[in-house]
Formats: structure tokens, sequence, C-alpha cells
């Protein structure tokens, strides 16, 4: 019998689902179980990722120099303090890869990302979940959490797959309040849809205990490109790239990202697109009877009356080809998230939950 095994913690990781894009039977499907950007990505970054493509037979940049550059040329940040990574789940896990092991501690909250469990599991560590209040990131409840083990508290803000978020004053308040050695992650992946929004930018101008990540994968509407970086105090971002590999970005996927967050006109855009029909469907579904907490992202989490609700509506959905995500995996069996699509999606996920609601036929 083979006495191969692998390290602790690992067979305790469930098996990260991603969002569905097919239904069996239905050939026309509307994905809107994965938060992408129906716009896509800018045209300038495509003809960017094109241009590059005739070298891929060279090596990416292992310092990503020209993309830190450009990144906090837009964000007014420090070059040499930022960190790229193959999507901001590269950055969280380099996290817990060099702050928590057997032993550790690390903190997220109950509706909070699957990967911030998978990856402390990954590094030895032990997750602690922390309740939320109505949806929302609860502070106080995150703070009495805290032990002298806690290593990392990982928070979304705005959080997925709530969509809610808290202040700049509740976030300073958590991050003055944590143990001495513990850090401070804010998930800024859905950051750019709240204007105006630093995302904790001066949070760690100020702190040597907090570290932001981002991605772009939403509104720069490059998810099949997995580029995110992270930003934090120089000691720690040092540390990061200690294990961070060479060449973990591609050569296509740097190119593409420099000239995406260089292109504010285009994101600029994508948000408008995206408040306008994220309040109108939330408006449309709440006077069918299914609420939704105010969203700062580009989805909604439409709540029913229970999980049988939920999971009738979503097959009722399905049978009209529109995907969108289960969340009881998340805590949330009795809701759907639902991201927001072009106006063409909206319109149909609508006319489908008002169908649904008065008993007609899904097809």
């Amino acid at each position: 019998m083979t006495q191969i095994t692998p390290q602790p913690g690992i067979m305790d990781i469930v098996l990260y689902q991603s969002g569905a894009a097919h239904v069996d039977g239905v050939s026309n499907v509307t994905k809107l179980s994965s938060n992408e950007n129906p716009l896509g990505a800018s045209p300038k970054a495509t003809e960017a990722m094109v241009q590059v493509a005739a070298n891929m037979h060279r090596y990416p940049s292992s310092d990503h120099s020209d993309l830190r550059r450009a990144i906090a040329e837009t964000h007014d940040l420090d070059p040499d303090r930022i960190i790229c990574g193959a999507g901001s789940d590269e950055i969280i896990a380099f996290l817990c890869q060099c702050y928590a092991g057997p032993g550790d501690e690390v903190l997220y909250t109950e509706h909070g990302f699957a990967m911030y469990r998978i990856s402390a599991l990954a590094a030895g560590a032990t997750p602690v979940e922390v309740r939320e209040h109505e949806r929302v990131t609860d502070v106080d409840a995150l703070l009495a959490a805290c032990t002298a083990q806690t290593r990392l508290v990982f928070i979304a803000n705005p959080n997925n797959p709530t969509g809610t978020m808290i202040s700049d004053a509740e976030v300073a308040r958590l991050a003055d309040g944590l143990p001495k050695d513990a850090i401070l992650v804010l998930d800024g992946a859905y950051a750019e849809y709240v204007e105006g929004f630093d995302a904790g930018r001066s949070l760690i101008e100020r702190r040597e205990n907090v570290v932001m990540t981002r991605t772009f994968s939403k509104i720069y509407g490059l998810g099949g490109a997995r580029v995110g970086w992270g930003y934090g105090p120089q000691a720690i971002i040092d540390v990061l790239n200690r294990v961070r590999g060479p060449f973990n970005v591609s050569l296509t996927g740097l190119a593409g990202a420099e000239a995406a967050v260089r292109d504010t006109e285009y994101v600029e855009q994508c948000r408008r697109e995206n408040a306008k029909w994220r309040g109108w469907l939330a408006d449309q579904l709440a006077a069918l009877g299914v609420p939704s907490d105010t969203s700062c992202t580009n989805f909604i989490l439409a709540r029913f009356a229970n999980q049988a609700e939920a999971e009738a509506c979503d097959d009722f959905l399905k049978a009209r080809g529109l995907v969108v995500r289960r969340v009881a995996g998340y805590n949330l069996p009795a809701a759907l998230r639902i991201t927001i699509g072009d106006e063409t999606a909206c319109r149909a996920v609508v006319a489908a939950v008002k169908d649904f609601k008065t008993g007609q036929a899904p097809v």
C-alpha cells in the first residue's frame, strides 16, 4: 500500500467551482455566472496582445517593469511596491505561502472568496471563517476572532458574492485593531466599479500592515489573460517577490494589461454601462419580489424565499439559456448571483424571472 500522502490540509480543500458556461440541450447560452465584462476587453488591449503574439517564442519580462509603471502612473502608486501575478489569485497564494503556515490562522468572512480558504489550507495554515452582519463585513466580529495565531485577515471590498462594501473608516479601524504581526489583505477585484474609490491605497501609504490585491479579470475584461497585481509596504512586496516565479505572467498578458490600464476612457464607459443596467436589473427584480442588497460590483445577489425557490429559479433560467451562479457554497443557499450583462441579457433575465414567478413554462 502506498505511503505517499499530501501535506496536511491539502485533502481538506474542496475543489474550486467556476461559473458554468454550458447547459445540456441548450445551444444558445448567455453566461452570467462569472462576473465577466459583457463589453469585453478594450480594443487597445486586444490589439496590443495581437501585436506581441509574433514574439511568443520569447520569454516575457521577469520584472514586469512596463506593466508596473503603467499601473503606478494610472493609480498614483510607487511602481517598486507593485507585484504582478497570474490573476490576483496568485498574489493571495503568495501571501499565504509567505506569512501563514502550520499553527497560524487565516481569517476571512463567511461569504468571502473561496480562494482565501483554499490558499490558507495549501500553506498548512488554519482557515477561520468569521460571521458577517446581514451580508456585510463585520469589523467587530473580525477583531473578536483574532488570536495570537492570526497572521492574515482577508476581506473583499466590495465583496463577492454579496456585492456589499464597508467604509474607509471601518477598514482603517480593522487595520488598526489587528495583532501587531497580522496583515490585512484588501481584495479589490471589483474596486473599479466604485467611482473614485482607491481600494485602500491611502491606508497602505500610512500603515505597514495593509496590502491590496487587484485584477484585470473584471472591468478590464481580461479574465482569459490571467493578470493581477498587488500593492503594499515595500518589505512585504520584497518577500512576495522571493517566491514569485520569474515568468509568472505571459507576454500577451503583460501587453494586454498595460494597454488596458492606460485606456481609462474605456474603463469609465464600462463603469457607466454597468451602473446603468445594475440599477435597472435590481429594481426590476425587486418589483417581482426578488430583493438584493445595494451592489457596488458588476453583479447582484438575488435573494429568494428559500433554497428550494432559488434552485428552481436557477433551473428555469437555465432552460431559457441564462446561466447564473448558485452560491450555496458561499453560505447563501437561498440566493443566486447574477452578473450584469448587456441590455439584452438583463431584459432576458427579468422576463424569465417574471415568468418563473407567475408559473409560466420555462420554454
